[in-house]
């Protein structure tokens, strides 16, 4: 299977994901040091023996449980980070959740104090995972499970498991996307495409740029879709942290070389929003034709509004409370004795051998279809989209 393969190759091509820890305490800070304790949830009362032993274990019986996100400048990892939070704490365990500022010492420092401060298990999105073989290794000592979240973490065999949505399915959907949307199958043709991406220490990065280059590609072979700033590898598309600021002035740069005369840009591929985003601010200032169509992936409340205006096409819709909930199943197994579920044992290799994976579906949504998606299900209100 494509996804098989494109791992295999990755697992040796890459640096890769994004790590954070935890402290002595439940606490959510962004900095290692700056940790307070919260105060103790209730436990529900039992009627009888019975009832009590089937009841869910009040706040922090059930364990302390360390959730490591990499940075506060991301909508998505502060939506990640709190409905973990609070999936983890209904179900009875003590949470630290720590945020990183996308620096890999704190992250470190982060998870050698969650090692040392008895958390009896580690959720990790990491920064860049082949700087954590050392930490990784005292918490695979220690006895500690590791679930990899969202970002596999690569070349540590403390890796147990690994949590996150179709990271290949997210990139054909974009692609597919475009495809559809320039009815490439029947459509003359050329149109012109630029390609942006994300951060080249990011596993997911990849495998985001290889899906949708794997529905997108035989159009840029055959010329019915062209790249005009010729940018097609991944390197050459690649943003470095994701960075809006720098998505944007490479795209200044492309449309300065390529569009200024009037040429018409019919699409661009954005692996997320924060990308997305520097490419709508860049059509902003320098573009005067229609906008393109644009994809991006995360639904962050800024290309949200961008859609509903017609700035931006679409975005992926990964819904974080699925996958915390998915999380809150895998620790709750592997904290009582079991086995995590999961639904994947083929198409991740870390480079240490295949990690065991549960893959949540993401979708799309676009100008037809938002408000069914973000706002009737209530991961928005419409006053976050005004």
């Amino acid at each position: 299977m494509k996804r098989k393969v494109l791992s295999a190759i990755l697992s040796v091509a890459m640096v890769a994901t994004m790590l954070v820890g935890c402290g002595n305490s439940a606490s959510t800070t962004e900095a290692p040091a700056a940790t307070e304790e919260a105060p103790a949830e209730e436990a529900a009362p039992a009627d009888d023996a019975a009832a009590t032993e089937e009841a869910a274990a009040p706040a922090g019986e059930g364990g302390l449980v360390g959730v490591a996100m990499p940075t506060k400048d991301l909508q998505r990892w502060n939506q990640d980070g709190s409905n973990m939070e609070a999936q983890l704490k209904e179900a009875g365990y003590e949470v630290d959740l720590q945020y990183a500022s996308n620096d890999i010492q704190t992250q470190v420092s982060q998870i050698e104090n969650m090692i040392s401060n008895g958390c009896k298990l580690l959720v990790i999105a990491s920064i860049d995972g082949d700087s954590l073989g050392t930490v990784l290794a005292q918490a695979k000592e220690a006895g500690i499970p590791v679930i990899a979240y969202d970002r596999l973490i690569m070349n540590s065999d403390a890796v147990s498991y690994y949590a996150t949505f179709d990271n290949y399915k997210v990139g054909t959907v974009q692609g597919e996307y475009i495809r559809d949307q320039l009815d490439l199958d029947n459509a003359d043709g050329p149109f012109n495409i630029e390609l942006i991406t994300g951060d080249p220490g990011d596993n997911n990065a990849r495998f985001f740029f290889g899906g949708a280059m794997d529905v997108l590609q035989p159009y840029i072979d055959e010329g019915k879709l062209v790249v005009k700033s010729g940018q097609v590898s991944f390197e050459e598309c690649a943003t470095a942290n994701w960075a809006t600021e720098a998505a944007q002035s490479r795209f200044d740069a492309i449309i300065a070389s390529n569009y200024s005369d009037g040429t018409t840009l019919d699409a661009v591929l954005a692996s997320n929003d924060s990308t997305a985003l520097g490419v709508a601010n860049s059509l902003a200032a320098n573009y005067t034709g229609e906008y393109p169509i644009l994809t991006g992936q995360d639904c962050d409340i800024a290309s949200v509004k961008n859609i509903i205006a017609g700035k931006q096409s679409m975005s992926i819709f990964k819904d974080t409370r699925d996958l915390a909930t998915q999380v809150v199943k895998m620790v709750d197994a592997i904290m009582k004795g079991g086995e995590a579920p999961v639904n994947d044992t083929e198409s991740y290799d870390n480079g240490t051998g295949i990690i065991p994976s549960y893959l949540c579906d993401p979708v799309f949504a676009d100008v037809n279809n938002y408000k069914e998606l973000l706002i009737d299900s209530g991961y928005y209100t419409e006053a976050d989209l005004q």
